[in-house]
């Protein structure tokens, strides 16, 4: 069992079972994420006794605490749901970073040392997994791939009377209620397990926020007598966007020794609050993510990630700020393309082949 909180485990562990995963579609880091890509675990057609030991041994392969892997083992949908969850997030933090110095580098070492520290970019990955989870659960109880939970009931909607509840909503209010069962609560004492378990309500609010509305018409020669309302959750690659501009506005909170920016003492908590010593409380009550540490460069390879030496940049862009003023190499490359596409009748396109010459940079070393 790895160390950390029960979080950091299960990301640790679930990460790595789908980055194979993720590595198998790379397109998906370039596209935006809805929250309804399919990632199937678990045989579709199986004898029930032999589905539900690949169910468990499925639950068992994420690492999971006791009360976790009971919760997981509680319903067949879970584990698939978990992992679906792990790897949308996943996908969704390198589309996010993909300009950045850090690009969401989650392999090995990298993502062990990351999560055992209190970087902006640890509280990012903690509110994107938790808002993943929210989200495919959500997500699999309207799909109808869960056992304990199916479309979402009657909500208190304004106007309840002249609507009539009809669709099949997302069931935020049965996954955040998981979510916050299945991550454990905050600690009193421990400000590094507060720090994360605040980071994972911001994912969950940050779903909740984007919950949208959708009604549906229904009468004759296109009145509206009745309308089929239901709710639905925003496209995860909204909620991906949402929070990388907390991570940009991150408030730094607490005391500790920042080792990986090479510096050490007192971190100074926001304005109005006391150090954690003094007996107050240094958490502000805020929307907004936290974190304890500076984050390092990334811009050489050492424990946080392997550095930006080679990492393709754009010149215009972000090369100087990539390359960390090292400078780049410029590489002329033919590349052939469709082009001057146009569509047939009836049913498909014609393109051309447009052969051109385009330049790629990369980081020296």
């Amino acid at each position: 069992m790895l160390d950390g909180p029960p979080l950091a485990r299960w990301l640790a562990a679930a990460f790595g079972l789908t980055l194979l995963l993720a590595a198998l579609r790379p397109s998906a880091a370039y596209f935006g994420l809805t929250g309804s890509e399919p990632l199937t675990v678990l045989p579709l057609t199986l004898e029930p006794e032999a589905a539900a030991q690949a169910h468990y041994k499925a639950c068992d392969r994420l690492k999971l605490e006791r009360k976790q892997r009971r919760m997981c083992r509680r319903d067949p949908g879970v584990a698939e749901t978990l992992l679906e969850a792990v790897s949308m997030s996943a996908l969704e933090c390198q589309f996010q970073f993909r300009f950045e110095r850090w690009n969401c580098t989650l392999e090995g070492r990298y993502r062990a040392s990351l999560l055992k520290r209190g970087f902006k970019e640890t509280a990012f990955l903690y509110a994107i997994s938790s808002a993943g989870l929210t989200h495919a659960l959500a997500k699999a109880c309207s799909a109808g791939r869960m056992e304990r939970c199916t479309c979402d009931e009657a909500p208190d909607l304004e106007n309840r009377e002249a609507w009539q509840w009809g669709g099949c909503g997302d069931n935020l209010k049965y996954s955040s209620k998981f979510v916050k069962e299945f991550l454990g609560r905050r600690s009193s004492k421990d400000l590094r397990a507060r720090v994360d378990f605040h980071n994972n309500l911001v994912g969950v609010k940050v779903i909740k926020a984007g919950v949208e509305t959708t009604c549906k018409c229904h009468g004759v020669s296109g009145s509206c007598t009745v309308r089929t309302c239901w709710r639905q959750l925003a496209p995860f690659h909204e909620v991906g966007k949402h929070l990388k501009h907390k991570y940009e506005t991150a408030l730094k909170v607490g005391s500790t020794t920042n080792e990986a920016a090479g510096e050490a003492g007192a971190i100074s908590p926001p304005r109005g609050r006391v150090s954690g010593a003094g007996g107050g409380d240094p958490l502000p009550r805020t929307p907004e993510l936290v974190h304890l540490d500076d984050s390092p460069s990334f811009c050489l390879a050492g424990r946080f990630s392997p550095g930006t030496a080679g990492r393709r940049c754009h010149r215009e862009k972000n090369c100087e700020s990539i390359c960390c003023g090292r400078g780049h190499n410029t590489q002329s490359r033919v590349v052939t393309r469709p082009c001057q596409c146009q569509v047939r009748w009836c049913c498909y396109v014609e393109c051309r082949q447009c052969t051109q010459r385009e330049e790629v940079y990369t980081c020296k070393g």
